[in-house]
């Protein structure tokens, strides 16, 4: 078994990259992909403790992309095996990281704005290093005693049309899949039924992806039914794309979703990742 979605604390996850590695040994994976959030900061930690625990570790990541066909749609794209040195992959964080510096800038003023004590370098310090997401701003909020939950945060001040939002700049869908050829790695679709999307529109989305150089699907992922997973292995077949699949484990973060194994309903082979291991041209560069 294997396991080719997970998160550590280098983005919203709760564990270190090295503690994945030593709870994906525990379980008996033979394989683990680290796909954080809009960074790869944690891989080389990573990787290093997949040397450590003989296990292998491939390089992630997992991109927020924009998509218009059926109305303005964030959609995800997990790279995996790609390598962390390519100069159009660092480029490409360079870009991110500015961008998510102006929007964390621009949420502070509109908190200060709304007449809360509040300064980027708190927000930082609850983020601990790590990269700062509305969940630290909510968590500066409940210290502050401005609200009195993380939920009460976002309902009142932090999700998208309340007065502290400011919209992210994300990635075409297109340019996130170049990013990820050009490092040498494979594009994969994440998690499809998370869309609001129904099966033909589903299906519309994996093909035009695939034009646009997408190699896989996630047919295994925690929250799916039988039903859908057996749908969405029937895209991918119909489509012509390769599976992949998840957890998506974010530790204490997501308490119901466990390493490998989901809700208890994943059984990933490592022949998902032989078969998309042959199709990264960062193994043979």
């Amino acid at each position: 078994m294997i396991d080719l979605h997970t998160h550590s604390y280098y983005s919203d996850g709760t564990f270190s990259p090295e503690g994945l590695v030593i709870e994906a040994k525990k379980r008996g994976l033979q394989a683990i992909a680290l796909t954080d959030h809009d960074t790869i900061d944690g891989l080389a930690f990573f990787q290093q403790a997949g040397q450590t625990y003989q296990i292998e570790t491939i390089t992630g990541i997992e991109f927020a992309a924009q998509y218009h066909r059926f109305g303005e749609q964030e959609i995800h794209i997990v790279g995996l095996g790609f390598s962390p040195d390519a100069s159009v992959l660092q480029e490409q964080m360079n870009a991110i990281v500015t961008a998510r510096e102006t929007r964390n800038q621009k949420m502070v003023s509109a908190l200060n704005k709304l007449g809360f004590p509040i300064s980027y370098e708190e927000i930082q310090q609850n983020a601990g290093g790590n990269i700062v997401t509305r969940a630290h701003f909510a968590n500066v909020l409940v210290r502050k005693k401005i609200v009195k939950t993380t939920k009460e945060a976002f309902d009142k001040y932090l999700s998208a049309n309340k007065p502290a939002y400011v919209e992210r700049e994300i990635l075409t869908p297109k340019l996130c899949i170049e990013t990820i050829q050009k490092a040498g790695g494979v594009a994969v679709l994440a998690h499809p039924t998370l869309y609001y999307m129904d099966d033909a529109q589903i299906e519309l989305l994996a093909e035009e992806l695939k034009r646009d150089g997408l190699t896989a699907i996630e047919v295994q992922y925690s929250s799916y039914s039988t039903e859908q997973r057996n749908k969405i292995m029937q895209i991918a077949d119909k489509v012509g794309l390769f599976y992949s699949g998840g957890s998506d484990f974010h530790g204490a973060n997501r308490p119901n979703v466990q390493l490998g194994v989901g809700k208890n309903n994943l059984n990933i082979p490592y022949a998902y990742w032989q078969a998309l291991k042959q199709q990264c041209h960062s193994y043979y560069l």
